[in-house]
């Protein structure tokens, strides 16, 4: 009997042994695969480009999108969520409700990016001073904002962004270098549209939240407040507005749309040259353009526009009372001399350039002398009879003629006394 009692005990001892190692062994592989599951949420796994995920832009008209960028499987770390940001823009201005816009952002103490047309601001210099002097972005939305025109052929449109460029850098001392397309590009641009004005040293900028002031006349404020204040699935939220004159319910509606954006925690901010930007996507039925520009044409007028927004030291002349800067290319530096577009030059300094179609020379009045630059010959001559000549290099850059600064100085009676450097700038001082 006792016997039998001890084999009955070893073999019940022997069956809880067993069922200890399984729900052992079955734990461990319960751990074993949770771990692996963390592992597998915490570090993403490899895709291919074509099977990412992506992210719309702007869901309106076809949209430009962007692919996330995986991190690294070797470093984890949790996400900062950032800061959400919205930038107010307004197109078409200035007009005589800038003024009225300008009022509420510096009593909202927050900034904007402009947009503005040449037409208009040759008409409202004082307006476009005060923008940029209130610490706002000036962007370029070419001269008079003509579609038929504009979208014809590019160098149509990269004529009026130069206009226009010009105008506020006269008024301002500095280049847009930010531009958006009259419309937005959706249906307009090209490929070559976009290529150019990038390879140019542009900025171009579309939208992703459209207020709707401009689909039809006399929108009304509510409406306005409800198109500008529309959710994106995006930390930037880029509001389109406009300042143009007929826009008197947009600036009606603009205290209450910059109150819903403070109420839902957004900062507020200008657009910027560094910022990449929001653009809506090519579209394929783009209506084909007249022409496209040539190798000879771009090589003349984009490729080396982009030095203009690149660093580089400014060149003052000063010349008896008048005085004027040529920005980092504006002016080249050739065989150690200092080259300028001469029309520029003289224009800046105060005098008067003209094309004789006769000899084919360009005629230049400077102060008190009149000389002619001769492209053919290389060769600047008073035009006083005096015989007075400078072999020079006068020389074409595309359709621009451009000489060295020192001699255009010297025959015009102002020789140079100085030229000076710094780490910032050149200085040209005459007698």
């Amino acid at each position: 009997m006792y016997k039998n009692l001890v084999v009955i005990t070893r073999i019940v001892l022997l069956f809880v042994l067993a069922a200890v190692l399984i729900l052992s062994a079955m734990t461990t592989s319960l751990q074993s695969q949770h771990a692996q599951e963390d592992i597998a949420e915490a570090i993403p796994s490899q895709v291919k480009e074509k099977d990412r995920m992506v992210h719309t832009v702007y869901s309106g008209a076809e949209s430009v999108t962007t692919q996330p960028v995986l991190s690294s499987a070797s470093t984890v770390k949790e996400k900062k969520q950032s800061k959400r940001t919205v930038y107010l823009t307004f197109d078409d201005g200035p007009s005589g409700l800038t003024g009225e816009v300008l009022d509420i952002l510096k009593k909202e103490e927050i900034k904007a990016t402009f947009f503005v047309l040449g037409e208009q601001a040759s008409r409202r210099p004082e307006l476009i001073r005060r923008i940029h002097e209130e610490g706002h972005i000036i962007g370029n939305h070419t001269f008079n904002h003509d579609y038929n025109k504009l979208y014809e052929k590019f160098q149509t449109f990269w004529n009026q962004i130069k206009q226009t460029e010009e105008i506020v850098r006269l008024i301002t001392g500095e280049r847009p270098q930010l531009v958006r397309a009259p419309g937005g590009t959706a249906g307009k641009f090209d490929e070559t549209y976009f290529r150019l004005l990038q390879e140019g040293g542009y900025r171009v900028f579309d939208w992703n939240v459209d207020s709707g002031d401009s689909k039809r006349r006399g929108v009304p404020a509510e409406e306005i407040l409800e198109g500008a204040t529309t959710r994106v699935n995006s930390d930037e939220s880029i509001v389109l507005l406009h300042d143009g004159a007929g826009h008197e319910e947009s600036v009606k509606a603009l205290p209450d749309i910059i109150a819903y954006y403070k109420k839902n925690g957004y900062q507020f901010d200008v657009l910027t040259p560094e910022m990449e930007p929001v653009q809506f996507k090519l579209q394929s039925k783009v209506k084909p353009k007249l022409d496209q520009p040539g190798a000879k044409w771009i090589a003349e007028h984009v490729s080396v526009n982009a030095a203009l927004f690149k660093p580089g030291r400014i060149l003052k002349v000063d010349m008896s009372g008048f005085a004027t800067e040529f920005a980092p290319g504006e002016y080249s530096i050739v065989n150690r001399k200092i080259m300028v577009p001469l029309r520029s030059a003289v224009e800046r300094l105060g005098g008067e350039v003209s094309w004789n179609v006769n000899n084919k020379k360009v005629k230049v009045s400077l102060t008190n002398t009149k000389w002619e630059a001769d492209p053919e010959t290389n060769t600047m001559e008073v035009s006083d009879g005096s015989g007075k000549t400078i072999i020079s290099e006068v020389t074409y850059v595309g359709h621009t003629i451009w000489v060295p600064i020192r001699d255009a100085l010297e025959i015009s009676g102002h020789p140079v006394k100085d030229v000076l450097s710094d780490s910032d700038k050149y200085r040209i001082v005459t007698l």
